[in-house]
C-alpha cells in the first residue's frame, strides 16, 4: 500500500480536508511532504481539532522509534479510539502494556516495536491517547488501514456533529 494510495482512499471520504504542506505554503519546513487529514465538510482547517489520520514520512522530535529515515519510510498514523485501540494491541490506551502478543488481540497487531513494518502497533507517542499506527503498510495491513481509517473518520465525523448541535 503505497503513501498515494492511502491518500486518494481517505481524501474520497465525504468531508475530509486533506493537507500536505509544501514548501512556500508557510507550513513548518518539518511537515513538508507529510498528509493531515480533518473531518471538515467546509473545507477550511480546523482550529479546535486535531487530524483524524496523519502520515508522516520523518522522524519528528521525540518520536524517532519508527526510524523513519530509512528510504521510502512512512508511517500512517490513526486515531482509533479506545474501542480498536484495544482490539488491535490487547490493551487500554492508557494502560501500560509489558507484554505485546503475538496476535495483539488483532490480526497481525502488536503493542511494541515501534519500528515494525506491515504491522498494526500503538503509535510510539500518542498510543495513550488511542492512536495506532502502520509503517510502511503492506499487504498485511492495508485492509486494516482502510478498516482503522474509515473508523477513524466515522469518530471524528461524529464529535464534528455533536459539537454542530451543542452550538
Amino acid at each position: 500500500m503505497t503513501m498515494d494510495e492511502i491518500i486518494v482512499f481517505t481524501g474520497g471520504l465525504d468531508g475530509v480536508l486533506t493537507l500536505r504542506p509544501a514548501p512556500g505554503d508557510g507550513a513548518p519546513e518539518l511537515a513538508w511532504g507529510d498528509a493531515f487529514f480533518y473531518y471538515s465538510p467546509d473545507g477550511v482547517v480546523p482550529t479546535t481539532t486535531q487530524p483524524f489520520a496523519t502520515i508522516v514520512t520523518k522522524n519528528y522530535p521525540g518520536d524517532e522509534t519508527s526510524r523513519l529515515e530509512r528510504p521510502g519510510a512512512f508511517r500512517v498514523n490513526v486515531a482509533a479510539g479506545r474501542e480498536a485501540f484495544t482490539r488491535w494491541t490487547g490493551h487500554a490506551p492508557r494502560e501500560t502494556a509489558t507484554a505485546a502478543t503475538e496476535d495483539g488481540g488483532g490480526a497481525g497487531a502488536a503493542s511494541g516495536g515501534g519500528d515494525a513494518e506491515d504491522t498494526v502497533i500503538a503509535h510510539p507517542v500518542y498510543g495513550p491517547q488511542g492512536w495506532l499506527a502502520v509503517v510502511n503498510p503492506g499487504p498485511r495491513t492495508g485492509e486494516a488501514v482502510r478498516e482503522l481509517v474509515t473508523a477513524a473518520y466515522r469518530l471524528a465525523r461524529a464529535r464534528y456533529e455533536r459539537r454542530a448541535e451543542a452550538g
